[in-house]
């Protein structure tokens, strides 16, 4: 893998993010966005603020830098704090992947914690991925259990929809 495949890795993540967020978290009402849920991280809000946290998370560990504070928990509807706090943990990764050049892949930047110290660029950026792949498809089986008509998030597919761009 190079730096331009990773990029393009990303605009994949940074879509799907979106595609999730407009077509099956805006229509949701509050009580079905907060419903508590046992698996993984609970319910729908829960779900995404560990999504963007730890995108936030290990982009700000690559950067040697410090994430924002923990979004606190909701008295009242703030999904579009939430939406706001996500474009920016976006416009921040995308500003680190439009410097990323292959050579930065194999580095090891990461100092602190001491177990993340071992790994490469390109294992966290790898990591950061999989992982929203991972979230998102329990989201996508919450949001049918609540009602939705949700599709897959293959890659491919959006390769396909590129594609004919």
């Amino acid at each position: 893998m190079n730096a331009d495949a990773f990029r393009s890795l990303y605009e994949y993540h940074f879509s799907e993010n979106r595609k999730l967020w407009e077509k099956y978290v805006v229509p949701l009402s509050w009580e079905q966005f907060t419903r508590p849920a046992e698996y993984s991280h609970g319910s729908v809000r829960a779900q995404l603020v560990h999504l963007m946290d730890v995108d936030e998370v290990w982009f700000a560990e690559l950067q040697g830098s410090e994430p924002s504070t923990p979004l606190p928990e909701p008295h009242e509807d703030d999904r579009g704090r939430l939406r706001a706090h996500w474009d920016e943990v976006e416009r921040s990764m995308r500003g680190y992947l439009a410097g990323l050049r292959d050579e930065m892949l194999s580095a090891r930047p990461i100092r602190e914690p001491e177990e993340d110290r071992g790994l490469a660029v390109w294992q966290v950026l790898w990591h950061v991925v999989n992982h929203g792949t991972d979230h998102r498809a329990q989201l996508l089986r919450q949001l049918h259990d609540l009602g939705a008509t949700t599709k897959g998030q293959d890659f491919i597919f959006y390769v396909y929809e590129h594609m004919r761009k």
